[in-house]
């Protein structure tokens, strides 16, 4: 009987991840006037919003910051695909494109923050809850998110956050050197990789978390994600972590990944569990 629940709930999940039950979405550009940081380069910060159909809303909504190194953007498997996951749970999903820092780490950050303002802003309008807006991240994209979840305050602060392999410290030896080259500068102080190790800023007032991890992650070593927990769970704030056995780094919502159902029933439950 257990396994053919098991079965059942896989088949659920395979339905729930099939691209083309994501409803129609809409761009807004995050800055309606002159970004107040400048980066050098001439990309621009917008957000991809998918919204559930309003009976199946539930007033939760995700901003999603997919991973790339701070050099470019996975905007399709670690952004744009998790839409009808979570639009059939009643989630509202909000992709970022973020702009790179090109060494100037307020760039990124301000775009993230204001695309969290931009979805409290529109909550009533989306049938989003204020107090139930979380941040999500993938490596790079992890970062962000943390740094967001860790240092942001106010209409930008997350209510929860989920991280993806995510790269966490600065600190050489430690980190993922292209992130923190193209974040901080190859010749970052050991103040400035201090002020953003994403582990050095966690208070008893971080949002809860769920971070997955694979053992065998090489470019992002997996001691990135658990010392983040670790440093949670010294702090009491909730959270989960999940380590698979290997899957290397940057699989996001493909489905080549050995544990791909696995991970999604995993972040379902945690999700549905406050």
């Amino acid at each position: 009987m257990k396994v053919l629940k098991y079965i059942f709930s896989l088949l659920l999940l395979v339905l729930v991840a099939v691209p083309s039950f994501a409803q129609k979405s809409f761009s807004v550009n995050v800055w309606d006037k002159k970004a107040p940081e400048k980066n050098g380069l001439q990309d621009t910060a917008y957000i991809k919003v998918f919204l559930p159909e309003a009976r199946r809303a539930t007033g939760r909504a995700i901003v999603i910051c997919p991973g790339g190194g701070y050099e470019h953007l996975a905007m399709q498997h670690e952004g744009t695909d998790w839409a009808p996951f979570f639009n059939k749970m009643g989630i509202a999903t909000i992709v970022l494109h973020y702009r790179m820092p090109n060494g100037n780490v307020k760039v990124p950050v301000s775009d993230a923050e204001e695309a969290m303002r931009i979805v409290r802003r529109n909550a009533a309008n989306w049938h989003i809850n204020e107090q139930n807006i979380g941040i999500m991240g993938f490596s790079a994209g992890g970062h962000l998110a943390s740094t967001i979840a860790t240092q942001s305050k106010g209409d930008a602060k997350p209510n929860f956050q989920i991280l993806f392999y995510p790269v966490i410290t600065m600190m050489q030896g430690y980190t993922h050197q292209g992130s923190h080259d193209n974040l901080l500068g190859k010749n970052a102080s050991k103040k400035e990789e201090q002020k953003y190790c994403s582990d050095l800023q966690v208070s008893r007032v971080t949002p809860r978390a769920c971070i997955f991890l694979s053992d065998d992650d090489h470019t992002v070593l997996p001691i990135n994600g658990v010392n983040y927990y670790i440093e949670l769970y010294c702090h009491d704030v909730p959270a989960a972590l999940h380590v698979f056995p290997d899957g290397g780094h940057g699989y996001g919502m493909r489905t080549s990944f050995q544990y791909h159902l696995e991970m999604l029933m995993d972040l379902r439950a945690w999700l549905e569990s406050f």
